[in-house]
């Protein structure tokens, strides 16, 4: 009988708190996605730095990997620490291939389906559910992934979970703090070259992605590994109200130095406030159900977006209709992302994990 340990985590201290801000800014981020087909100028949208929300999950990934696995790294393996995150992390990362490609050929405001072959299609498709970046699709804006627009950023994360595997779990505090200044100044070449950190999501900025996931995750590492988690009744609403700000804080001609604000320094300590804040028991189950649906919420959303785009440019609805049409169609994918995570994401997870603990006994 191998030895080998438990992929489920002991019983230890769970940030609910971290989790409902996790959901609020999943949910921003579908705003922002709904909202830039009507506002090409990002200066009139109102939740036009909704891109930042991807910052926050960066750092705030940092934060949790390090305190999930710091400790237990060493004495699981490897093999079993991929199988996990593979476990928590892909099956949506499939599903989500699979609604985008449905997406894609449902689309009842285009027909663009005929601009690619059979075969390139499969490839575009393959691709996707194998997280291999492949920004070929003009009609999309050359995304790195066509068929699924977010999970540009789970690329990343992916990137920065074998990073942190094979390095950084390794390294001591001081060797962290060098990297995230050299990441920093990675981010700050960024701004100085693009005027704005939004980039990553397609092949032109490809590395721009790397860079912010770089800071943001190491940022969020160092907060769990020097302990900066400040006290305080800040509570979920008052976080919220903070995390809000950053993401509806207006364009100007500063953009360059507060969006460097927010993500260098504004978004780690707001990950040190919500690890330290308490929460009460009102809010809880908010909470609860904002972290469970996050990230079912973000890897689905997108395959309505497409035809939302669509339909913006060829009825031009007014004020009025662009409202209910945009509010009823987040509360129905909210309430699509819980049903995906109750029939599909928790039960797959569950029978995943189950198979590859029986095949290491």
């Amino acid at each position: 009988m191998r030895n080998i340990p438990p992929l489920v985590q002991p019983s230890r201290q769970h940030f609910d708190m971290l989790d409902g801000l996790r959901g609020i800014a999943a949910i921003a981020v579908v705003i922002f996605h709904f909202m830039e087909w009507v506002y090409t100028d990002p200066g009139k949208n109102f939740i036009g730095h909704g891109f930042l929300a991807v910052d926050f999950f960066f750092c705030l990934s940092g934060f949790v990997i390090g305190y999930a696995y710091d400790n237990r790294i060493a004495k699981m393996g490897l093999r079993n620490f991929f199988a996990a995150r593979l476990i928590r992390l892909h099956p949506l990362v499939i599903l989500g291939s699979v609604l985008g490609l449905l997406g894609f050929f449902l689309d009842p405001f285009t027909n663009n389906a005929g601009l690619y072959s059979a075969g390139q299609l499969v490839l575009i498709f393959l691709c996707s559910i194998l997280m291999s970046p492949y920004p070929v699709m003009k009609d999309r804006a050359f995304n790195l992934f066509g068929l699924n627009a977010p999970a540009w950023s789970l690329f990343w994360e992916y990137v920065a979970n074998v990073v942190y595997a094979f390095v950084l779990c390794r390294l001591k505090r001081a060797y962290l703090v060098v990297l995230a200044v050299l990441s920093a100044i990675a981010v700050c070449l960024v701004v100085r070259r693009a005027g704005t950190i939004v980039g990553g999501w397609n092949g032109h900025t490809f590395w721009d992605g790397g860079a912010r996931v770089s800071y943001s995750f190491i940022a969020g590492l160092l907060v769990y590994r020097f302990n900066w988690i400040i006290k305080n009744k800040l509570g979920f609403a008052g976080l919220t109200v903070l995390l809000l700000l950053a993401v509806l804080m207006p364009f100007s001609k500063w953009n360059w130095l507060t969006e460097l604000f927010v993500v260098l320094l504004y978004f780690p300590l707001l990950i040190a406030l919500g690890a330290g804040a308490t929460l009460t028991p009102r809010f809880h189950k908010i909470c609860v159900f904002s972290g469970n649906i996050s990230y079912p919420l973000y890897m689905t959303h997108y395959m309505v977006l497409w035809a939302w785009g669509n339909y913006y440019g060829k009825y031009k609805p007014n004020t009025t209709q662009l409202f209910f049409i945009v509010s009823a169609s987040i509360v129905v994918l909210i309430g699509f992302a819980y049903l995906v995570m109750r029939v599909y994401d928790m039960p797959v997870r569950k029978y995943l994990t189950a198979k590859w603990k029986k095949a290491n006994v």
